[in-house]
Parts: structure tokens; sequence; C-alpha cells
């Protein structure tokens, strides 16, 4: 029985998680590229296979029709947008997800790049380097209001690091625990008031055909001249030519961003901002974070493919 691994990351730092596929009597093809996959790659690497590990790779119909044998996807995260749903269900090949897996360290990174952004970090580091001294006048974060877009698993961790700033948290989540908010000083607020309002914005909601650019040129347009927006889930969420007009005309503070529709961008125009904080889809790659992902991928592949008991 022959598997695929995708994720670049995936027993990096702990390879026992091939053993423990090759002794489960599974044959492992791995991404040898050292990026991700197109589709014509995938298309390639699983004919044969009755399971895949799966990181943002896509697998959309024109995949899976060439995949007459694949049994499960277990998905190494949580976002499943590159993933079509639908046909797996048709199929009946089964998906999973690495839920909680990575929540800590994307909470972790999203306060990393807020900091950044605020403080101006990565451009004094930048001056520094070439022995310029002169100071750079930033932004407060401790104190300020903070908006969150999508109180999941990530967003109620990000809440428990924005208390100890003593900020003022506004949250926007379709499902919405009452309970849990106001336990948690946390105050329900629609995306247009977090935008209005809010002096940083995060954004750690699922990628769906709702929420696709819910950060577009108009919601840019009411945020304070001071704002700072950081997108650790998606970068479909973002309409990334209204962002980037923005930044170039600040209009907005700054941003920190470890995800972009297209991985990397390919207007040269991002890579010129002094006011952005850029990441490689990184925010989950702690050796912690891809151990806990990496063995609860394993478990669901196993089980899906009747390979425990």
């Amino acid at each position: 029985m022959n598997v695929l691994v995708t994720p670049r990351s995936f027993g990096k730092t702990n390879p026992e998680l091939f053993d423990r596929l090759r002794d489960a009597g599974l044959t492992v093809l791995r991404n040898d590229t050292g990026g991700i996959l197109s589709a014509e790659q995938m298309r390639v690497r699983l004919a044969d296979c009755q399971g895949v590990i799966l990181g943002v790779d896509p697998l959309d119909a024109s995949v899976l029709t060439v995949a007459p044998q694949l049994r499960a996807v277990a998905k190494y995260g949580v976002g499943l947008d590159n993933i079509d749903l639908e046909y797996c269900k048709t199929r009946g090949i089964a998906v999973s997800r690495t839920v909680g897996a990575n929540s800590e360290a994307v909470a972790d990174y999203a306060l990393t790049l807020m900091l950044m952004a605020a403080r101006r970090a990565a451009l004094i580091d930048r001056r520094c380097r070439r022995k310029d001294w002169s100071k750079i006048t930033s932004l407060d974060l401790y104190g300020k209001t903070l908006g969150i877009v999508g109180l999941g698993a990530v967003g109620r961790c990000v809440v428990r690091r924005a208390r100890g700033f003593a900020m003022k948290i506004l949250a926007h989540d379709i499902v919405w625990d009452a309970a849990w908010a106001a336990e948690n000083g946390v105050e329900r607020a629609d995306l247009d008031r977090i935008c209005r309002e809010a002096d940083c914005i995060t954004l750690h909601t699922a990628l769906t055909d709702a929420t696709r650019n819910c950060i577009n040129a108009a919601r840019l347009a009411s945020m304070k001249p001071t704002a700072i927006l950081v997108n650790t889930a998606r970068g479909g969420l973002v309409d990334e030519a209204a962002l980037l007009d923005a930044l170039r005309e600040n209009r907005i503070y700054g941003a920190g961003l470890d995800v972009f529709a297209q991985e990397p961008p390919a207007d040269p125009a991002w890579y010129g901002l002094d006011n952005l904080v850029m990441g490689s889809h990184c925010a989950a790659s702690t050796a912690g974070a891809t151990a806990a992902m990496g063995h609860m991928a394993v478990d669901n592949l196993l089980r899906d493919l009747g390979l425990t008991a």
C-alpha cells in the first residue's frame, strides 16, 4: 500500500514518523522537490496511492480523478481549502485534520508579527546591520484594542496572550460561545466594527466562499491609519491588491503576513515595503507543533486506512 507525504516539515525533526508508516506496511513516497507540489506533480505522485499526508498542495478534482485507489487524506494542519471535499465525499475518501496540534505555535507567531509590525523590529534590524543607529519611533501594543476574526482553537490561544498585554479584545465568529467569551473578557463585534475600532486585527478563520477577501478595500479604508493587520490563516482572506495599495500609501501603519494567495507572491512591490513583515507560511513550524501534527496525521491516516485497532 502506497502513501504520499507532501509537507516539507513532516519528519524533519522526528524521522520516526516515517518508521511508523513503514512499520504499518506502507510504502512511503516523499516530496523531494523542496517546495509545494503543483497539481501536475500531485497527479504523477498520487496515481497509485491509497493514502496521502497532505500539506497545502492542491488536491482538487483534477488530481483526485487520477488517484482511483485513494482512500484517506490526512491533512497536516487544519485548513481544508486546498481539498475538494465534495469530490472526496462522493468517492468515500476519508478526510482528517490535526485540530489543535499547532494552535499554540500559530498564536505565538501571530503575536510575534503584531509586535514586529508595531515596533518596526524588522526595519530596525536591517538598519542596524548597516550600522545605522538612528531611532525609529514605533507604536505601543500594550493596552490597545485587538480584533480577532475567528475564535476557534488558534483565536482562543491569541486571546490568552493578548490578556497579558492588557488589550481590549473584540472578536467575530459565526459560532459564538457566550460563556467562554464572558469568562475571558472578549466582546462580540462584527467585522466592520473590528476594522473601524481595532488597533490590530488578526485573522484566524477558515477560507470559504463567505470569507474570501473579507478584508477588502472598503474595510481597509475604514481602518485607523495606525492599524496593523496580521494574517496567519489563509492568503485568500485578504484582497491583496487593496492591501498592497494601503501599505504603499501608508493608509494603515503596517501588516504581518505569513500567508499569501500565491506563495511566494509574484508582485515585486511586496518585497520593498518597510511596513510589512513577511513570513513563509511558517507559523506552525516549531519543533513541538510539527511533532504533534506529524503524530496526529499518522494516527489519522492509519485509522482511516484500517491499519490500527
